[in-house]
């Protein structure tokens, strides 16, 4: 099922819509849960409760990021999709352009991660204190022009900011990711744009996709 849901401000894409689950895509600079300040109160969970009033999250992307969100409708629905998350149940597939060109084709970045608690929510790389963290990544295409490379991610592990740390750590930022280190861009160019995972209710396997806005 394919349908446009309104929200407040504008409309939120829903991919899939059902008694038991959601899957919509977040725009990028949205937050996914409210701030803690009044004024971070506009989110997408709080503009899906417009529709749907009992929508829980589930899991977040970061408000830079844009991409595929499953929700849960109903508590018995939120753990059973949450169980699947820690335990590593769900298949998740970005599309980032980086700086600079990668000799490579494909690799692995394994690098432990931790918070950077003066400077949070910041995270680093700490190989005596962080937790382990793999990310596999796949060159789509090279721009010579432009100095970028267009990578398909697979988040192996779901770390904190993961896959910009990873890519930051071998001198390959996201483009637009001044946080960590990019230069500045009209967006942070990282994209959640693969979801699967097995229905809560059916058990029956679902793939949803997106293609990347930029």
């Amino acid at each position: 099922m394919f349908i446009a849901m309104m929200s407040p401000m504008h409309a939120v894409t829903c991919h899939h819509a059902d008694d038991h689950l959601l899957v919509v895509e977040k725009p990028a600079g949205l937050l996914s849960v409210p701030g803690r300040l009044p004024e971070l109160g506009d989110c997408l969970i709080a503009r899906v409760q417009v529709d749907f009033p009992d929508a829980l999250t589930v899991h977040r992307l970061d408000q830079v990021t844009s991409g595929l969100v499953v929700i849960a409708r109903g508590a018995t629905m939120q753990r059973a999709l949450s169980m699947q998350f820690e335990r590593r149940q769900v298949a998740k597939g970005y599309e980032a352009l980086v700086e600079g060109l990668l000799r490579e084709d494909a690799g692995e970045i394994d690098l432990p991660l931790i918070c950077d608690w003066p400077n949070r929510p910041r995270q680093k790389v700490d190989h005596a204190n962080g937790k382990p963290s793999l990310t596999r990544w796949r060159v789509l295409a090279r721009d010579p022009a432009t100095s970028t490379t267009r990578l398909a991610l697979e988040p192996v592990t779901g770390r904190s900011h993961q896959l910009r740390v990873h890519l930051a750590s071998i001198g390959h930022p996201i483009v637009g990711d001044v946080f960590y280190g990019a230069t500045p861009a009209a967006r942070v160019c990282l994209h959640a744009g693969r979801l699967g995972l097995a229905h809560p209710a059916t058990g029956a396997w679902h793939d949803w996709v997106s293609s990347a806005p930029f």
